[in-house]
C-alpha cells in the first residue's frame, strides 16, 4: 500500500511539473491600449494647431512653445505607434465599437475650435491657439493620469508619467502667456 501510495505523489507531482508554471500576465492591457490609442488622437488634434500656428503665429513665446509641443508629439506618436503595431493593435479606436465609453469624452478639438483659430488673425490667433491648447493639454495629462494608475506595461505607464510632467509645465507657461 506505501508503494502505491508513493507512486501515486510521485505521479501527481510528475503531473504538476509537466503543466510548467503559470504563463505571465500579458505584457499589456486595455488601459494601456486605450492610452496609447487616445493620445494618437490627442496627438493628431494637435498638430492642426501645430502646423496653423507654425505659419501664423506672431508671438515668439507661442512659436516657441508650438515647436516644442510638435517635435515631443511625434516623438511620442512614433514610440506608442510601434507598441501598437507590436502588440497587433489598431492606432485608434473604432468609434463605432464603443472601446472608450464610459471614459468620458475629454473635450477634443472640434472642427468649429479649428476653423475659429484658422479665421483669427494677430494676437486674437495667439490668443485663441492658447485658449484651444490650454485645454487640449489638460486632456492629455487626464488621459495619462488614468494610465499611470489603471496601465500594465511599465514603459506606457512610465511615459505617461513624463507625458504629465512635461505637460503641466506647458500648461503652466501657457497661462503665462494668456496672462
Amino acid at each position: 500500500m506505501r508503494r502505491l501510495a508513493a507512486a501515486l505523489l510521485m505521479l501527481l507531482a510528475l503531473a504538476g511539473c509537466a503543466a510548467g508554471p503559470a504563463p505571465p500576465p500579458p505584457a499589456f492591457n486595455a488601459t494601456d491600449v486605450m492610452f496609447l490609442q487616445m493620445s494618437l488622437d490627442y496627438i493628431r488634434q494637435g498638430d492642426q494647431v501645430v502646423e496653423l500656428a507654425e505659419r501664423r503665429s506672431a508671438d515668439p513665446r507661442v512659436r516657441a512653445l508650438i515647436t516644442e509641443l510638435g517635435g515631443q508629439w511625434q516623438t511620442e506618436a512614433g514610440t506608442m505607434q510601434r507598441w501598437l503595431t507590436g502588440w497587433q493593435q489598431p492606432p485608434s479606436a473604432d468609434p463605432s465599437a464603443g472601446a472608450h465609453a464610459g471614459h468620458g469624452d475629454p473635450h477634443s478639438l472640434r472642427p468649429a475650435d479649428l476653423a475659429e483659430l484658422a479665421a483669427a488673425r494677430g494676437p486674437d490667433f495667439d490668443r485663441t491657439a492658447v485658449s484651444l491648447l490650454l485645454g487640449h493639454l489638460h486632456n492629455c495629462v487626464e488621459v495619462a493620469r488614468m494610465e499611470a494608475t489603471g496601465g500594465q506595461y511599465p514603459p506606457a505607464k512610465a511615459l505617461a508619467e513624463t507625458m504629465t510632467t512635461r505637460r503641466q509645465a506647458q500648461i503652466q507657461g501657457l497661462l503665462t502667456l494668456a496672462a
